[in-house]
């Protein structure tokens, strides 16, 4: 083993019906877990999404709809899988553009926050695209010289994921064996995403920052200053954002909620008139006579 681990790390596939994260379901998982010392352990399992499985999507998984009949519903084995990756850091291929939202949704549809925020996330396509622009199967076969045989089945992607970055640390002598640099080297760009999707990102501040449409590049507190019912739009029923990312933004107005006002200053008292600003022309004439008859 190459990689230098202080915590158990985890690669994962998964397959699904599609790729809309807000619409399909998972019809298989593999995770493949390693601990500090090497020890190896797996899980698998089919899943049965409640839903067709296109031709299409057989074709390319290899899984039908007979298959997953009378397999565990993801709500069946929830519990097992976040109890499988608790506490650990996690690795996979492109996945942050639909494993881990996808799992993510799958969580919470049965009223479990995924929460990633302590995980470091490596993601080995990244590493190889930087390092040499190929697919999975050609990145398993330049790095471990093998053919990557049952592709688009999720255990063999995923333990093809686990020797391509092992195989990657022994190739690159300046990639450090480190999770921590190795989550932020494979970084997709140098936005810090608040959300799986990429439609929330962070600032140099930590403030949550719309990423896409008329409101990209402001942060939520100005949007909700500006145009206070988007915030309603976005997290309404009738826009297909995964729930996740609805999730990120109703805590982000949480948090602005709960930040004190600050109490605009009381505007200071015009100074008190003097007794003579207040008399008449008269009276002050009358007080000068009487000043000097003294």
């Amino acid at each position: 083993m190459e990689i230098q681990l202080k915590r158990p790390i985890v690669t994962f596939d998964i397959e699904s019906t599609g790729l809309n994260v807000s619409k399909d379901r998972i019809i298989e998982i593999a995770i493949l877990k390693v601990h500090p010392d090497g020890k190896e352990e797996t899980f698998e399992s089919l899943v049965n999404p409640k839903t067709e499985i296109s031709r299409e999507i057989e074709e390319l998984t290899g899984i039908s709809n007979e298959d997953v009949k009378g397999q565990p519903e993801f709500s069946e084995i929830a519990t097992d899988v976040l109890q499988f990756i608790d506490g650990c850091d996690l690795v996979g291929y492109n996945f942050h553009k639909l494993d881990i939202p996808l799992l993510a949704e799958e969580f919470l549809r049965v009223g479990i926050d995924f929460n990633i925020e302590e995980r470091k996330l490596i993601d080995v396509q990244n590493i190889f695209h930087k390092m040499e622009q190929r697919t999975l199967a050609a990145a398993y076969l330049f790095y471990c010289k093998k053919e990557l045989e049952n592709a688009h089945s999720a255990m063999a992607d995923t333990k093809a994921t686990w020797d391509v970055l092992n195989a990657q640390l022994n190739h690159y002598s300046d990639l450090q064996k480190d999770v921590n640099f190795l989550a932020d080297f494979s970084k997709n760009s140098n936005n810090q995403y608040a959300d799986f999707s990429g439609r929330l990102v962070r600032n140099e501040k930590n403030e949550i920052v719309y990423n896409f449409g008329k409101h990209k590049g402001k942060t939520v507190a100005e949007v909700n200053k500006t145009e206070p019912g988007y915030y309603g739009w976005f997290i309404g029923e009738s826009t297909d954002f995964p729930n996740y990312t609805k999730n990120v933004l109703r805590k982000e107005m949480e948090r602005l909620k709960a930040i004190p006002v600050k109490s605009e200053e009381a505007p200071k008292r015009a100074p008190k008139p003097k007794e003579e600003d207040t008399m008449s022309i008269e009276e002050k004439l009358n007080a000068l006579k009487n000043k000097f008859s003294k």
